[in-house]
């Protein structure tokens, strides 16, 4: 029996030929992070709720140890504690690739696309795992803007599910970006008609649209901690679910299926 691709892997390689098209570099970073990268550098307060036991596996520092970096060793100086947490999103590598940037002396924009596992201390049901995917996209130049970004991911969901996709925004808040964005896609199959031969489409439930990933412009704030000057240096930042991508695309109603390792799925793609 000849082998198959697990459609997650399927999915990061599509994502990873779609951005390297238009110029990004795809990136990662590690899965267990300090609390500097996943929550301080990202302008999280220390009493942010997201940074909660339920929300966040923490790893105590002297269980787990490496070098650290620059901007880690003035956290610990600044806060007097350090720890380690499972990766809560890939919002981290954001800091460390604009510190990487600056490190390098290359030349802005800033253009990467981040696909990578991302973990959460919660219960899993048909739509939530405590280990999923996410795609994490990053531009940092001058003079970017949210109309950049509007076209950035209209390309990327089009080439993503093959067909022409509009992308709308709606006003919401993340403490990483500032104005902050929810994206929400045309839906695929009824077009944005919210039916489907005179059926109310089962994919949108009717609305035409389908919440789909959160974004934003860079905060200020997450800039300069990742040492850029806000007032020189502007740049959008999006992320959103890969595995739910995967699920709207071959119809899989099931999160908990990508991850059981029974290879019945597998070998349907």
């Amino acid at each position: 029996m000849n082998g198959h691709f697990h459609p997650i892997t399927k999915a990061i390689d599509k994502v990873a030929r779609i951005f390297t098209e238009i110029g990004f570099d795809v990136v990662d970073g590690p899965e267990i992070e300090s609390e500097w990268y996943c929550f301080d550098a990202l302008n999280f307060p220390r009493n942010h709720p997201a940074r909660d036991m339920q929300d966040t596996f923490h790893i105590k520092a002297e269980t787990f140890d490496r070098p650290k970096t620059e901007s880690e060793q003035k956290s610990m100086e600044r806060f007097g504690t350090f720890n380690y947490v499972l990766r809560t999103h890939t919002s981290g590598v954001q800091v460390r690739t604009i510190e990487k940037w600056i490190k390098e002396r290359r030349e802005f924009p800033i253009a990467v696309v981040v696909p990578g596992q991302v973990f959460r201390n919660e219960a899993t049901d048909a739509r939530h795992e405590a280990q999923f995917y996410q795609v994490e996209g990053l531009m940092v130049g001058r003079d970017i803007t949210l109309a950049h970004l509007k076209g950035v991911l209209e390309h990327y969901f089009s080439k993503f599910l093959e067909k022409d996709i509009r992308v709308r925004f709606r006003s919401s808040f993340f403490p990483f970006t500032e104005p902050s964005v929810e994206v929400d896609m045309e839906c695929f199959k009824c077009e944005g008609k919210g039916v489907v031969e005179g059926v109310q489409c089962s994919v949108c439930s009717g609305s035409g649209w389908i919440e789909i990933m959160g974004a934003g412009m860079v905060h200020p704030n997450v800039l300069q901690n990742a040492g850029l000057n806000p007032r020189e240096y502007q740049g959008f930042a999006f992320g959103g679910g890969l595995d739910r991508l995967v699920m709207l695309q071959t119809g899989i109603d099931d999160i908990r299926l990508l991850y059981n390792g029974d290879l019945r799925l597998v070998h349907q793609f």
